[in-house]
């Protein structure tokens, strides 16, 4: 009587499906959550902006903590914290651009700080474009509404506040190696070493199986 052994490894030593389980999954892509925290800010800006323009009048400030902390309305032509005031219509196209590269970034973004520094650059960049867009005195040349004075700092809005802290955040991540794919950089070599390892127990099960 003749025993026919088949050549093929059994299925459950089948290589590929220890690659499957040793490979991790991706992580998810940051797009919504970009866009999300971009909206909130971006919300936040408008809804003060319109509110401060409503109850106050340039000139009389409204103290909050005497005179280190106060509410004062000024029209801005230039940047954020009062710079560059003579280049309006090109801060505004440059505002448009980062519009345009942090949402393009943003496809392709899989680490959740960098969505979270590029969504709080872009719902500020968002509230003062609409600003030089919309408000006097006209398209490409309106003046961003700032309100709150702190000490001598010059005074700035919600926007302003939230371009400076997602920057700050930004190169925080980029000095401590955290890419923006969710990788941080000084760490792929242990995952080259696992894969290595991985493989080589695939290889080993496979050579176990054909010599069963």
């Amino acid at each position: 009587m003749m025993v026919r052994v088949s050549d093929e490894p059994p299925s459950e030593e089948n290589p590929a499906n220890h690659a499957e389980e040793a490979t991790p999954a991706a992580p998810p892509q940051r797009l919504r959550t970009l866009l999300i925290i971009a909206g909130v800010l971006l919300g936040l800006d408008l809804l003060t902006k319109c509110l401060v323009v409503a109850n106050l009048k340039p000139g009389e400030p409204v103290s909050i903590i005497g005179d280190f902390a106060r509410f004062s309305l000024v029209r801005n032509p230039g940047a954020a914290f009062s710079m560059a005031t003579g280049m309006t219509w090109l801060l505004t196209l440059v505002a448009a651009a980062v519009v345009i590269g942090v949402v393009r970034i943003g496809r392709t973004l899989r680490s959740l700080w960098w969505a979270i520094g590029l969504g709080m650059v872009l719902g500020g960049a968002l509230g003062n474009l609409v600003d030089r867009l919309f408000r006097a005195p006209g398209p490409l040349q309106g003046h961003v509404v700032d309100f709150i004075a702190v000490g001598w700092w010059p005074v700035f809005n919600v926007a302003d506040s939230s371009i400076v802290c997602g920057a700050i955040l930004l190169v925080v991540l980029t000095v401590f190696g955290f890419e923006p794919n969710g990788t941080r950089t000084g760490r792929e070599e242990p995952d080259t070493a696992d894969d290595a390892a991985t493989e080589t127990t695939a290889n080993k099960t496979t050579s176990e199986g054909n010599t069963a």
